[in-house]
């Protein structure tokens, strides 16, 4: 029977990794339980859990006998080569009836409406990372009927948004948790070629790294470990905020561990809606404590955590895992070598786009500050793209300056980004600028650089051409053409996740013009949490320069090398490689595969690095036969050159599985 407060609705969400597990979960004092089926979910890495299709069936009978409700999480990123088993699943779960399944890729909705399935409602995965009014309003017009809340998400926000919107939300209240922004995550793929958005996460970043800034090493050790979720003693501010789903992680626990935490938190609920004025918040909260796998945290129920979010217990460290076992430890990108450049060239050269040999190829630049810009115009950059996440100490660019450079730009283009994540503040300020630019003709902007279905749903009438940036995390040709279709893109870049298969199988079955970082230190982590809090409050315990960025960045070491961390206007941090991505030598085959626009990522060069690189990449597209020679003179930067994702995928006998798996 269903719980209410005051007539709203309180479901406790409860996880099952397997059917054994399930069976037991559903009679324990919960409202829903979630799983994962035989493929497409967020928990692959485990051998023996997830459900089968038949276990699946019976599990959504089960807890419909019982007057539960039953959710499958359908939360991967879907490949070209997952699509047709999508379909044929997707066909099973209409029929068999799911509550709801928790999706991330887009091509969720497309699937759904062109089999014409009515029943499967969806709801948006933490992948999806719902974070402002305009990205709830698009999922409403697709067909979503609850959103999981951006884990960076406060109880405040999501009360303002719930009542804006009429939404269900669904908010994570105890379990583990990550630090890095939701599938904003890329260095597993980069690292070990397994996907944090695939279910397939090596948890780089509960490694020991050494946090380093100005000169100075401090002792913070795991300073991205994040503690568990626990919110079992603010029950009443989750159930004042709106929230209808109180959610547990916890799909790869075991049973006795789930029912201390499910039936823990369901007689809490109880307690407080049947007193809820002499309600005790702290009643067994010794057991909770006790049995605890990391410790505890509100993380950013009631604003940013800071430190007090770092866990240093047990699973939390980084050196186990749900089973207890070693699971990953530091390991620097891979080199660039030749042997791989041979066979990625082979392998996209089983692509051809028809025209693409006709069309000419841009280089477009990302830049950090106006002399960058200005340095990659000199040296014949065709678009360059003005972040929107600004990286200190550069400062936000002006509108005197944005006039500035299109005054400049000759016949090149100039694209206005924007964060990755939107809050409603940052909506309001780009609104602002974008439509009392319409009277000055947009300030001589050519576009748009867009960052999340937000932006796109609110400026998608604007005479302006949109492009979807790398973070949208394209991975196959049914989303490519929603966000073409449904909110006006012109162009998008593909994931940066995308394996050579996975790529090229892209590149084959879209029409929708593909973009692709091929060159710089992309950031592969981008975090709310401020890790350069760390070198206020602690004393150094040692000196030593950075190897390869100014001090004033804070790095993070291991003994495989220093990342980079850089610090936005906003307080977000971006963690970069610290290798650079050089696809230099295969610019020919992806030019012929239909990849017609080249990105540098130029926001850490300064403007004589920029400079170079563009020119270099410039010649490289006037006769694509010189890319080996030119390729040749070139000299990383950074700490090497290396193909990121694109290092696996149809290379056998040469990847070597990570440790632990």
């Amino acid at each position: 029977m269903a719980r209410f407060f005051n007539g709203k609705e309180v479901e406790l969400l409860a996880p099952a990794g397997t059917f054994d597990i399930f069976k037991s979960v559903i009679d324990m004092n919960c409202d829903a339980v979630y799983f994962g089926g035989p493929s497409l979910n967020m928990r692959m890495m485990r051998k023996g859990y997830n459900l089968s299709y038949e276990e699946v069936r019976e599990a959504i009978k089960i807890a419909h006998d019982r007057g539960k409700r039953a959710y499958v999480t359908v939360n991967n990123l879907m490949s070209e080569e997952d699509l047709d088993e999508a379909k044929r699943y997707f066909a099973f779960l209409n029929e068999v009836g799911p509550d709801a399944i928790i999706s991330q890729d887009m091509a969720v909705f497309p699937l759904i409406q062109s089999m014409n399935y009515t029943n499967i409602p969806v709801h948006s995965s933490v992948m999806m990372n719902v974070h402002n009014l305009d990205m709830i309003e698009a999922l409403k017009e697709m067909g979503v009927t609850r959103v999981v809340a951006s884990r960076e998400m406060d109880l405040s926000t999501a009360e303002l948004l719930i009542s804006k919107t009429g939404m269900e939300f669904e908010y994570f209240v105890h379990g583990d948790m990550c630090t890095v922004h939701g599938a904003n995550c890329f260095m597993s793929s980069m690292l070990f070629g397994n996907s944090a958005n695939r279910g397939r996460c090596m948890k780089p970043c509960r490694w020991d790294y050494r946090v380093k800034k100005d000169g100075h090493i401090y002792p913070t050790e795991y300073p991205m470990a994040a503690k568990d979720m626990y919110m079992y003693e603010h029950i009443p501010e989750l159930i004042k905020s709106g929230i209808v789903s109180f959610k547990i992680e916890g799909r790869m626990r075991d049973v006795e561990f789930l029912r201390l935490l499910v039936n823990s938190y369901g007689d809490a609920i109880d307690r407080y809606i049947a007193d809820p004025i002499g309600f005790n918040r702290t009643q067994d909260a010794d057991v909770l404590y006790e049995n605890r796998k990391r410790d505890f945290s509100t993380a950013y129920a009631f604003g940013k955590p800071g430190l007090n979010y770092i866990n240093r217990r047990y699973e939390g460290t980084g050196k186990f895992y749900s089973t207890g076992k070693v699971f990953s430890t530091p390991t620097a990108e891979r080199e660039l070598k030749a042997e791989r450049v041979e066979q990625i060239r082979n392998r996209l050269s089983s692509v051809k786009r028809s025209g693409s040999a006709t069309t000419s190829s841009k280089i477009s630049v990302h830049v950090n500050n106006i002399d960058q810009a200005r340095a990659a115009l000199k040296a014949g950059a065709d678009v360059i793209y003005l972040t929107g996440d600004v990286f200190q100490p550069d400062r936000p660019f002006t509108r005197e300056e944005i006039e500035t450079l299109t005054s400049e730009k000759g016949q090149a283009q100039i694209v206005l980004g924007m964060p990755r994540m939107m809050t409603e503040l940052h909506m309001e300020q780009y609104s602002q600028f974008i439509h009392a630019g319409a009277e000055h003709g947009f300030y001589g902007l050519d576009g748009l650089l867009v960052t999340n279905i937000g932006a796109m749903h609110r400026f998608r009438d604007l005479p302006l051409p949109k492009i979807a940036d790398f973070n949208l995390n394209v991975f196959n040709h049914m989303s490519a053409d929603l966000y073409h279709q449904h909110f006006n893109v012109e162009r998008l870049h593909a994931s940066l996740e995308l394996s050579l298969n996975d790529l090229t199988m892209l590149l084959q079955n879209t029409n929708v013009p593909v973009e692709m970082v091929v060159h710089g230190s992309p950031i592969v982590m981008y975090l709310e949490l401020d890790l350069y809090e760390n070198t206020e409050v602690m004393e150094s315990i040692g000196e030593e320069d950075n190897q390869f960025v100014d001090n004033q960045h804070l790095v993070l070491m291991t003994d495989k090398g220093e990342n980079p961390v850089y610090r936005d206007w906003s307080g977000r941090n971006h963690l970069a490689l610290s290798k650079e991505l050089c696809y230099l030598p295969m610019l020919k085959e992806l030019h012929e595969a239909g990849v017609n626009h080249f990105r540098i990522e130029g926001k850490t060069y300064t403007p004589d690095q920029l400079g170079h690189i563009v020119s270099v990449y410039k010649q490289a597209v006037k006769d694509l036969m010189q890319c080996d020679q030119l390729f040749k003179g070139m000299q990383s930067v950074y700490a090497g050159y290396t193909l990121g994702a694109l290092h696996f995928g149809q290379a056998p006998k040469l990847e070597a599985e990570p440790a632990g798996v």
